[in-house]
């Protein structure tokens, strides 16, 4: 057998029940996490998960099972599954074993485990900062950390993936640092579009790639997350560089867990999840920190099954993030995007001793707004606009305004939509949230403000042109 014959520690396969394969050793049992080779040409790679007894083991693989029959020859390759490092990687898109998926030729790197534990405590920083992305109501409502984890939730169709590549393409061109994408069980279709995304934006310089997708088996899906959190560690403590990993989608891992765990017959914990589910992510998650040498600053999309932010994987992944980045359905339907639910989404950061006292009183007075026009919502649909108080209806107006201000045209959507993207800095954000609730735009037709970027663009349309032309160029 090609490879195999130069293994010094052989076994036997004595079992094969899809992705589940029992080893049989004669001399050494390898540790857990151990990767295994078999197959005719030792390409179909198995990762012990259990030790049996004294001389078997229990794996799951990390690729197809074809072709596996009781009887073969397995070796042992003395060490775990090995993520590529070194700068050779930047570019360049690799699956699960560290392989170049890009068709172009294998770059020259060093290996390095997929397993690794936290930083220690004594070289986290506790310093805050906060992690500006240019897209306003995340900025204004919700600001990132960096060093911090984000969360994206939302169920099938919101539009996760939209924002997450959308904040690629705003931080890559203001981050100095490097940008790598993790791909846990998500289309092919969607990993292509990326690369070919990032190459036109002239972005793919400083990313790199990862991807275990949606085809392939369990085993691959869990372990991706590791190998794109090991190339992160890479670049934060040996080059000290700040590092921004993208991560679609967390459930998927969540998921994939879950299968491996009904294949290795451990019972189910509630709704059919694993038993260890809150072991496996905050292995993932703790991983992902501020440290002395650079940070690593996470930005993660969570599927919401059936719209149930009750279900143990959203909950569990709620308890690691600092920031929840809620996507509505509702407000998707009502056209207003980016669809984020400005009341269910939060940040730890978003306190006056962090973002600054008039940032705080300005996005508390967004909510409140926001807040007060949800609880006149019913009395306006059984009585109608008419029958409140001037006082109501002034706040319905500003949040009105608010809600469309709060829209903005991304540059990942230009080709579907026609229209230019628009990055917004932070002044900018709270400069026109400022005037809305000072009640300056109240003789603005409301459609005058959606899907703008700054708020001079609503001055700048009134002076030339008056009130009509602006509701004609909005409509």
């Amino acid at each position: 057998m090609k490879n195999i014959a130069n293994f010094s520690n052989i076994g036997v396969i004595v079992s094969v029940r899809g992705s589940v394969v029992d080893v049989h050793f004669k001399s050494r049992l390898p540790p857990i996490h151990s990767l295994l080779h078999t197959g005719s040409d030792g390409k179909v790679l198995i990762e012990v998960f259990a030790q049996l007894d004294a001389q078997s083991v229990r794996g799951i693989a990390l690729t197809p099972t074809q072709g596996l029959a009781r009887g073969m020859q397995v070796a042992d390759s003395g060490g775990p599954l090995l993520a590529p490092i070194g700068k050779a990687i930047l570019s360049r898109m690799f699956d699960v074993f560290g392989n170049a998926i890009d068709r172009l030729p294998a770059p020259e790197v060093s290996w390095r485990s997929v397993h690794h534990s936290p930083p220690a405590l004594e070289h986290r920083t506790t310093q805050s900062e906060v992690f500006e992305t240019g897209v306003k109501v995340i900025d204004v409502l919700m600001p990132l950390e960096r060093g911090g984890k984000a969360g994206l939730f939302g169920g099938a169709g919101v539009g996760k993936t939209v924002l997450l590549t959308e904040m690629i393409h705003n931080m890559v061109g203001q981050h100095e640092g490097v940008s790598i994408f993790c791909g846990i069980g998500e289309r092919c279709r969607e990993g292509e579009e990326l690369y070919r995304d990032m190459k036109a934006a002239g972005v793919l310089d400083n990313m790199v790639m990862v991807f275990g997708q949606m085809n392939e088996p369990p085993g691959a899906r869990f372990r991706v997350g590791h190998a794109a959190l090991t190339m992160a560690e890479y670049f934060r403590d040996e080059e000290h560089r700040d590092v921004l990993l993208l991560v679609d989608n967390i459930f998927r891992f969540i998921q994939a867990g879950m299968e491996i765990s009904g294949l290795m017959g451990q019972m189910p914990a509630r709704l059919g999840y694993q038993p260890t589910l809150g072991t496996e992510l905050a292995q993932l998650e703790d991983r992902i920190a501020n440290t002395d040498s650079g940070a690593i600053t996470s930005i993660q999309a969570v599927y919401v099954p059936a719209d149930d932010f009750t279900d143990p994987a959203a909950m569990h992944t709620f308890s690691h993030l600092s920031a929840s980045i809620v996507l509505s359905r509702k407000r998707a339907s009502e056209g207003l995007f980016p669809a984020i639910d400005p009341l269910q989404s939060n940040s730890k950061m978003a306190t006056p001793g962090v973002i600054g006292i008039r940032h705080y009183t300005l996005a508390q007075e967004v909510r409140h707004t926001l807040a007060q026009y949800a609880d006149l919502k019913d009395i306006i649909a059984m009585l109608g606009l008419e029958q409140l108080s001037s006082e109501d209806r002034k706040v319905v107006g500003r949040a009105r305004r608010l809600e469309r201000f709060l829209t903005q045209p991304f540059f990942t959507t230009e080709q579907f939509t026609g229209m230019k993207g628009k990055l917004v800095s932070l002044k900018d954000a709270l400069d026109g949230c400022e005037r809305i609730l000072q009640d300056e735009f109240k003789d603005v037709p409301e459609s005058a403000l959606y899907m703008i970027g700054n708020i001079n663009e609503v001055t700048d349309k009134k002076a030339p042109e008056g009130k009509n032309a602006v509701n004609q160029h909005a409509s």
